[in-house]
């Protein structure tokens, strides 16, 4: 993969410095964010399954026009028939009695066949029943576009959770090798007769805390790479890391009720609950039909022979002519079924105002979330610097005996948590930049190309699972890069 030069997108982020600890070197071509979405669009089981619903429910429309269209039934029979006849009579004939007993046997073949030709001219009940159909799979196109937009949304949140499970783990292994040094030191110390023993409880037991949130870290990353696989059906071994320079800014536009407005008319959700109220309308019209008319024309064709010793010859009729029917009374059945699919229209009408209601009230919060989120970032980054200088003063002070050694371990652990809270706040302010383009309706593959300009080729997350013996860590193929706002401490 070549080397990448940021643009100008219309999706503006601004990230801080990336954390980054170990570094090592490797030929592998590590996956980016494009190649993993491309991935999950051709390989996803649900998105597959939303692909094979939408085409199950547009083939039902041809199901549904076939009864407007000519019906075409021919008939044929072949049948052997076996007669026999047994008769006895007594009576008076000629002026003398008279008995007898008569019998007679008949085998012949018949054959008869019947074409019929059936045109609907008019069926209220079969148009609605079409109309339902294209409606339906409006609303089924919609639900696909929805499906699909939060697949994009999943892959780059599961993307960019990987790479904030790592910052966070960069952050804790550091945090474990400076409280590391620490507990050495005081051991070292104590050796000597410089310091308690309660100075190596207490460096030890934060020693111990520190290890624990590394382990939970590792395990955290180890679960973020498999989001990946279960979206995509493949397996990641890296990926790309992202650039140091995005840019973290104010979503554009930069007023919420637009952000509202444009979610309302482009939000696939939102269509497709109004795609919904449309459907049960048409099933409305459906149900009234059943009080209408139909009229069809219809055309016969009869043909028949066999080869009784007393018949020859064959019998053939056409009958060609207009047919209509009027339903008096079913039971009540057809009012009936236009009460109910009246309800189930009220029913989706209410649908469709939740999740209009719901829709604008998620833009809303995310909106408000992202513009804390350019705040939060901010105040992370220096919450880091402050604490960098905390911890340095704090250590100064254990030299000349000011503060003691527990002031120390929690200024480390206050400094490494920063770190770790300033990469959580940099990959939430990127996930809700995506989820409030979701929620708006204008997530496709261009904001995703976009987000992967701004990675880089030259740095990559690679996993390294428990039974490869080793920990994940971050392939280096240019410089070194330096940990947090500043200098490491």
């Amino acid at each position: 993969m070549s080397s990448r030069e940021p643009s100008s997108p219309k999706f503006r982020l601004r990230l801080l410095p990336v954390l980054i600890a170990a570094v090592v070197t490797s030929q592998a071509q590590a996956a980016d964010l494009w190649t993993i979405t491309q991935d999950a669009l051709q390989d996803n089981a649900t998105l597959d399954a939303s692909r094979s619903t939408f085409q199950s429910v547009e083939a039902g429309r041809d199901v549904a026009r076939g009864s407007l269209l000519p019906q075409i039934d021919a008939t044929a029979q072949v049948a052997h028939n076996n007669t026999l006849e047994s008769q006895e009579g007594s009576g008076i004939q000629g002026g003398g009695a008279q008995s007898g007993v008569g019998s007679s046997a008949d085998n012949y073949n018949a054959t008869s066949a019947s074409l019929e030709l059936t045109q609907a001219l008019y069926d209220a009940t079969s148009w609605a029943s079409l109309q339902i159909a294209k409606r339906e799979i409006d609303q089924q196109a919609l639900l696909l576009q929805a499906d699909r937009q939060q697949l994009l949304y999943d892959v780059a949140s599961a993307y960019f959770e990987i790479l904030r499970a790592y910052e966070v783990l960069q952050a804790r292994i550091a945090q474990e090798k400076a409280i590391k040094r620490q507990l050495d030191q005081a051991q070292e110390q104590f050796d000597v007769g410089l310091v308690a023993i309660t100075d190596v409880n207490e460096a030890r037991a934060s020693y111990d805390l520190a290890r624990a949130q590394r382990i939970s870290a590792e395990n955290d990353l180890q679960v973020s790479f498999e989001a990946l696989q279960r979206l995509t059906g493949k397996r990641y071994d890296s990926i790309e890391m992202l650039s140091e320079d995005i840019p973290i800014e104010a979503p554009e536009p930069a007023k919420r009720d637009r952000w509202v407005r444009l979610a309302v008319a482009n939000n696939p959700s939102v269509q497709a609950a109004q795609a919904a109220v449309n459907v049960a309308q048409a099933e409305v019209d459906q149900a009234q039909a059943g009080h209408l008319p139909t009229l069809s024309a219809f055309a016969n064709y009869d043909y028949s022979d066999s080869d009784q010793d007393y018949l020859s010859g064959h019998n053939e009729g056409t009958t060609v002519g207009l047919q209509a029917t009027l339903p008096i009374y079913s039971g009540g059945t057809t009012s009936a079924q236009v009460r109910q699919q009246t309800y189930s229209l009220e029913a989706t009408q209410y649908d469709f105002e939740a999740q209009r209601r719901d829709t604008t009230q998620q833009v809303r919060s995310l909106f408000t979330q992202v513009m804390n989120d350019v705040e939060s970032v901010e105040a992370q980054r220096q919450a880091i610097v402050s604490n960098r200088s905390a911890l340095e003063a704090t250590r100064s002070g254990y030299q000349v005996g000011t503060r003691n050694i527990v002031d120390v371990l929690e200024a480390e652990q206050s400094l490494y948590q920063a770190i770790a809270d300033y990469a959580d706040a940099r990959y939430t302010y990127v996930t809700d930049m995506v989820a409030l383009r979701q929620q708006a309706g204008v997530l496709d593959q261009g904001v995703i190309r976009e987000l992967n300009e701004w990675l880089k080729d030259t740095q990559t997350v690679k996993l390294r699972l428990p039974e490869d013996g080793g920990m994940s860590q971050v392939e280096d193929i240019g410089k070194r890069p330096t940990m947090g706002p500043s200098a490491t401490p």
